[in-house]
């Protein structure tokens, strides 16, 4: 992890694709890539999941961090032994980082937790379950692409939110085994947060067409549904 220069958190910034609308954005997404890639793997979401949701702002930030064992792509936090200790310790000691960039977006575009939604690919949905359910208050959507939950047993009594979430998964994944998409749902199902689940048959380690397609449907849901409630 970087360290902080006199004690002060690191700046991270990525590519952004505005509004198709062409106008102020009502929403905000943030993509948190995956370990060795960087913003420009998941910026791409943008241009289809814009047509259902044409007034949102999309962002890809870079993780804070070279990695180690892909030199041209970043990370959120070392894996070096992939154990469950260093990955809770890693989201904890990323969680200020992502936290920091997603209050200066908010702020950039006048927006409130509400108009906010997360999207996080493998160590990025680490991170994006971390953080999102952690917030002062809670964001529209978390969805997680073969991802894993970590510090499920802090889970109870560090939750302070709980906005609904998307897990996808693909059958094949040799990274990240499916079997960590059921113990996710069981464990944040177990402190009441709403959990909706896809398998993307035959699809090893990545985004499947049937899970973009899921994925737009559930953010332009949920925006939705915050925007009628308020």
């Amino acid at each position: 992890m970087s360290a902080p220069t006199n004690g002060e958190i690191p700046e991270i910034a990525g590519p952004r694709v505005e509004p198709q609308s062409g106008g102020a954005p009502k929403h905000l997404v943030v993509l948190v890539h995956g370990f060795g890639a960087d913003g420009n793997d998941l910026i791409g979401l943008a241009g289809p999941w814009a047509q259902a949701m044409p007034d949102t702002a999309f962002v890809a930030p870079n993780g804070p961090d070279p990695c180690a064992m892909s030199p041209f792509g970043r990370q959120w936090f070392p894996l070096t032994d992939r154990g469950a200790e260093q990955r809770r310790e890693g989201v904890r000691e990323a969680a200020p980082i992502l936290n920091q960039f997603i209050d200066q977006e908010l702020d950039r575009y006048g927006l409130s937790e509400t108009q906010l939604a997360m999207v996080g690919f493998s160590q990025g949905t680490m991170l994006s379950l971390h953080v999102g359910l952690r917030r002062t208050q809670p964001p529209a959507a978390i969805i997680g692409y073969s991802g894993m939950l970590t510090g499920t047993g802090y889970l109870a009594d560090e939750v302070t939110v709980k906005p609904p979430v998307l897990l996808i998964h693909g059958s094949e994944d040799d990274v990240i085994s499916v079997s960590a998409l059921d113990h996710a749902t069981k464990a944040l199902e177990g402190v009441g947060i709403s959990v909706r689940t896809h398998v993307s048959e035959g699809i090893g380690h990545g985004v499947a067409p049937d899970g973009m397609k899921l994925g737009a449907e559930f953010l332009r849901d949920a925006f939705a549904e915050v925007s009628n409630n308020a």
